[in-house]
């Protein structure tokens, strides 16, 4: 290929009338505001499906000519500049629910580090849930006025695109990505040149320039290494998401925290909080404990108090393999530079991502060290706070896993991008027009009950009709890309019928998500499939990651079923599942299939989107799902329970599964009135909506993210901050004094005063008599831990109370006392336990030290 000598961008003729939209393509807001979706659509509703909802693509495409005659058109006029007016009114920050409800509090600046954002299709910048779930998390940000930045990378090539060979098995495709046809632009500085950031590797400095994305209030910001100052292999770091291997992820997760951190400095910004959303960019915690040592000549020990203050980490896998580990020699070759200058041993510094420091053989972890540089921990739903909690616990040696300090906030869905134009315009008339602002409000939508089941049902079977229209397309063009016969591609236009009960399935492909759990009995399902009189109909979707041939697996098997004669018309995968895929599904089928084996479903979003639309949930409970489900919400595949058989397990709830459709999903759906409209059904669905859409919605979740975990964070970090870092200093000083002295701290005797047995609303006095060494009672927390024994002896649902220091002894001895009071009758029991005590520590737990009597 023949390179150039000077390159140059070329941009649309815009006519002045219309110079509006131009702005109007560069702020994402138009992907979640439905009237200025319809103004890019007027312009050429074949070119923006051409372009792939790209305006920006689409305004250097469309015929001048069509320009020209918009331009003089007085009503596409009138709807721009009522569509700029409501864009206006949008921007202004002094309305939003952060401004009116914290607005006179000292502002943090809060930076939200993710390796991938699905914020719309046409940025192919994402390859599954969690991307999807960061750019929910940044629109709901946006829409909240909460002041906060995103962080990532720009891949040239993204995820893989997937089709599917003759036999069914996944090929992939990395098509490149234009940027300058995308709705990004470069970030400049005051003489029109590129910002750019400079990170150290072995042996070179690679440079990166940074892309700015606009979503709403809310600006990300994306590294590209696809520069000429770069090497062939270092342009490469931000080729592929996910791609590579283990050296190439090290690469990316550098650049990602490291080069994120010093792209924000570079713009200006230095954020109070970082949230780092999985582990990919945790390196960024060391890159501000770098900086903090630089310009205040701080100790690393000092320098993080500071960061750690002011991190947050979400985890997001409950699976041991998605975590992200690298050999010490990799650790070695990337950041042997890094921990000399810090002034710290090689030992600590990779013990900080290592659940046991004195084991040289073990690999770095990144979930480690964001657990260790993060004073907020959490997972995202409470089924999986538990689950990660459990995995972790060995990172605290001695705190119970009930105590392990990761709590949890559950993921949501932006319902604005995920409802139908159809429904929400029925949410428009019957929810009220500030329906998008109060979308976590319990009161609205208590309304849903208001929408007459007529138009509910109608508009339901409106999203019905297009998606099998929409499935009917995809295959056709499928089977014209794989060279099927032409009768194959004929009979794509008879598959699947709009008034059948549709069930959809897509995710991704990996194997405890047992996408084939529903195949398990052929014949059943053939049966269920079949029924002339109540017909069921199945839409698949979803990839396997490229290295996973069990995943793929999966896929052919489904494939190689649904080409039976039985099901041929009943069933259909869907290639290359992405947002439009995803956006057609969830607002066109009657439920939603999920059976994840349980507790591998951190939480899920994809129900949650169904459910804004109508879906009922049909689910193993694992995930949100576990907190979602009631009698009224939807389905539970089986009760929550664990198996250590898998074999066992899948017989026993594909069983399960069989028997909700034939007995209570089918029957439901097919009891029709006079009037046709199967009433029972649509009552679920209103129930449904009416209790998950104020919970599952990503506007309640940031507003917990801020509450629980930004503004206390920023608070604590302006505090350690103040006066010269002498906070820090003296906290670092502190730690370090207890951490030297903690094993020479003695419970010397326990006692417990009143009689052996209680009654009810009687109290027990307990002393504890402790030598605490060099250290003060200010220096430790001295705790009673108690409750209810199970049949092991083992105190479960535990209680604590703090003991107060009573006296001094002598020498180092000191007594403290506590008190019980019994509110229930059983078998109870305590402990004593000492923690680490100050102030300014944010969680005493995350220190690892514990003495336990």
């Amino acid at each position: 290929m023949i390179r150039p000598i000077y390159t140059y961008s070329v941009a649309p003729s815009i006519p002045q009338p219309l110079q509006r939209l131009y702005a109007l393509a560069y702020n994402l807001v138009w992907v979640w505001d439905h009237e200025l979706l319809e103004l890019f659509m007027r312009l050429d509703s074949d070119l923006w499906e051409e372009t792939h909802h790209n305006p920006v693509q689409m305004l250097g495409a469309i015929k001048q000519k069509r320009l020209n005659t918009l331009s003089r058109d007085e009503a596409f006029l009138g709807e721009l500049e009522r569509a700029w007016d409501r864009y206006a009114q949008y921007l202004d920050v002094s309305s939003s629910w952060f401004q009116k409800r914290h607005g006179k509090e000292p502002v943090p600046t809060v930076a939200y580090f993710s390796a991938e954002f699905g914020l719309t299709e046409c940025l192919p910048n994402y390859s599954g849930g969690l991307g999807i779930l960061s750019g929910d998390h940044i629109k709901s940000a946006s829409d909240l006025g909460v002041p906060l930045v995103g962080v990532g990378l720009l891949y040239q090539q993204g995820y893989f695109s997937q089709y599917l060979n003759a036999d069914g098995w996944q090929q992939e495709r990395h098509p490149e990505n234009d940027f300058y046809t995308l709705p990004i632009q470069i970030e400049r500085d005051k003489d029109d040149k590129p910002v750019t950031v400079s990170i150290e590797y072995p042996g070179r400095s690679v440079v990166a320039q940074i892309w700015r994305v606009q979503a709403g209030r809310v600006p990300v910001f994306l590294l590209d290494t696809n520069i000429p100052a770069n090497s062939q292999e270092d342009q490469d770091i931000t080729d592929q998401l996910y791609g590579g291997d283990r050296e190439m992820r090290i690469k990316q997760e550098i650049m990602l925290g490291i080069g994120g951190y010093r792209a924000l400095c570079a713009l200006g910004m230095k954020p109070t909080v970082c949230h780092m959303n999985e582990g990919h960019s945790a390196f960024l915690s060391l890159e501000r404990s770098r900086q903090l040592m630089k310009e205040n000549n701080l100790s690393f020990a000092e320098a993080r108090e500071v960061t750690t203050a002011g991190t947050v980490f979400t985890t997001h896998t409950p699976v041991p393999a998605g975590n992200d580990y690298f050999t010490p020699v990799l650790m070695d070759k990337y950041f042997t530079d890094f921990y000399k200058k810090s002034g710290i041993s090689r030992k600590d510094f990779l013990a900080l991502g290592r659940r046991d420091a004195s084991n040289d053989a073990e690999d770095f972890c990144m979930t480690i060290l964001a657990l260790r540089m993060s004073a907020y921990s959490n997972g995202v739903s409470k089924l999986h706070g538990d689950v990660s909690r459990a995995m972790w616990q060995n990172v605290w040696p001695g705190i119970p896993a009930s105590d392990t300090p990761i709590g949890s906030i559950t993921n949501g869905v932006h319902t604005p991008s995920w409802v139908s134009r159809d429904m929400a315009g029925l949410f428009e008339r019957y929810l009220g027009p500030r329906w998008k602002d109060d979308v976590d409000e319990s009161a609205l939508w208590s309304l849903v009950h208001r929408i007459p089941d007529e138009e509910l049902w109608r508009t339901h079977e409106r999203r019905r009709e297009r998606l099998v229209a929409f499935a009917r397309q995809r295959l056709r063009s499928q089977l014209e890309a794989r060279g099927a016969l032409r009768t194959e591609v004929a009979q794509a236009a008879e598959i699947l019928n709009p008034d059948a009960l549709t069930i959809g399935f897509a995710r991704r492909y990996a194997t405890y998500k047992r996408a084939a759990l529903l195949l398990r009995d052929a014949e059943r399902l053939i049966n269920i499939l079949g029924d002339k009189n109540r017909p069921v109909q199945i839409i698949f979707a979803g990839k396997a990651h490229p290295m996973d041939n069990p995943g793929k697996e999966l896929i052919r098997q489904i494939i190689h079923f649904e080409r039976q004669p039985e099901v041929r018309r009943r069933m259909v995968f869907i290639e290359d599942y992405d947002m439009v895929v995803a956006r057609y599904l969830v607002q066109g089928v009657d439920v939603w299939l999920n059976t994840p084996r349980r507790p591998y479903e951190a939480s899920g979003t994809s129900g949650m989107k169904a459910s804004v639309n109508g879906a009922i949930n049909l689910s193993v409970l694992d995930g949100w799902w576990v907190e979602a489900y009631n009698a009224n919400t939807g389905w539970a595949i089986g009760r929550g329970e664990e198996y250590g058989d898998e074999t066992y397990q899948d017989e026993v709830e594909s069983n399960a599964l069989y028997d909700l459709l034939e007995k209570e999903l089918v029957p439901l759906f097919y009891n029709r009135g006079a009037d046709g409209l199967p009433r029972g059904w649509i009552s679920k669905m209103k129930t449904s909506m009416r209790e998950i859409c104020p919970v599952f919605n990503t506007n309640r979740m940031v507003r917990q993210y801020t509450e629980e975990f930004y503004l206390p964070a920023h608070t604590r970090q302006l505090s350690l901050v103040s006066n010269q870092l002498q906070g820090a200093k003296v906290l670092a000083a502190w730690r370090t004094k207890v951490q030297d002295h903690w094993m020479k701290l003695k419970i010397v005797e326990v006692k417990a005063g009143g009689k052996e047995g209680m009654k009810v609303g009687e109290s027990l006095d307990v002393h504890a008599i402790v030598d605490l060494g060099v250290l003060t009672p200010e220096d430790v927390s001295v705790e009673l831990y108690h409750g209810a024994l199970n049949s092991n002896g083992e105190i479960v649902k535990p209680r604590i109370i703090t003991m107060n220091a009573l006296a001094k002894l002598k020498g180092t001895i000191h007594e403290f006392v506590g008190t019980i009071k019994s509110d229930s009758s059983g078998r109870l029991g305590f402990t004593v336990r000492i923690l680490p005590h100050h102030r300014d520590i944010d969680n005493p737990r995350k220190q690892g030290l514990v003495l336990w009597a």
